[in-house]
């Protein structure tokens, strides 16, 4: 059914309803777009970072213990990771919305030119390289197997899902080079 105003016009977005889903409104009836709902999302998920990053400083600043704060700073160092990434995506979703370009925006790979070859190579070697360290890392885990009640064993692990994470990334920057 077509929405009428106070004075009784139709509202014309009514007549051509792909226009919601084109401008990223899930509906008719949405009150703010998808864009705008995700921003929103990221911008309460980085809010609840800086909370639990505040904690875990605090909680590392008065301990003394020395392998409580290395394992609190591992986390630490994450999380900082993730409130960065957090940031630069609602800058990102911001930027697109209000046809702007914010500083710390998350842009894509365009107009290389010949540094197009050179990336494209480095990241192919790149990837072998993380591919050896995982292999390291995983015959470090049965060797420290036991060492200092598993804690080493747990650094390999933690260096291994950094490598997974680290080939994961040189894997899509090198779809998107290639696609550049």
């Amino acid at each position: 059914m077509e929405n009428q105003d106070k004075s009784g016009r139709t509202n014309i977005l009514d007549k051509v309803p792909e226009f919601y889903l084109l401008y990223g409104f899930e509906s008719e009836s949405s009150a703010i777009s998808s864009v705008e709902r995700l921003m929103n999302e990221f911008e309460a998920h980085e809010g609840e970072e800086e909370k639990i990053l505040r904690q875990y400083r605090e909680v590392a600043g008065e301990t003394k213990n020395p392998l409580v704060k290395t394992l609190l700073q591992l986390i630490i160092s994450d999380e900082e990771k993730h409130r960065a990434l957090m940031h630069s995506m609602l800058s990102t979703l911001k930027g697109d919305l209000t046809w702007t370009k914010p500083e710390d925006a998350i842009r894509g790979l365009y107009d290389l030119g010949e540094a197009k070859e050179k990336l494209l190579a480095v990241t192919e070697a790149f990837i072998r390289l993380e591919k050896e360290g995982l292999k390291e890392s995983k015959a470090l885990i049965k060797e420290s197997k036991g060492y200092h009640h598993g804690v080493f064993a747990l650094f390999c692990r933690c260096m291994i899902a950094d490598t997974e994470k680290h080939i994961d990334i040189l894997e899509f920057l090198r779809q998107r080079l290639k696609e550049a």
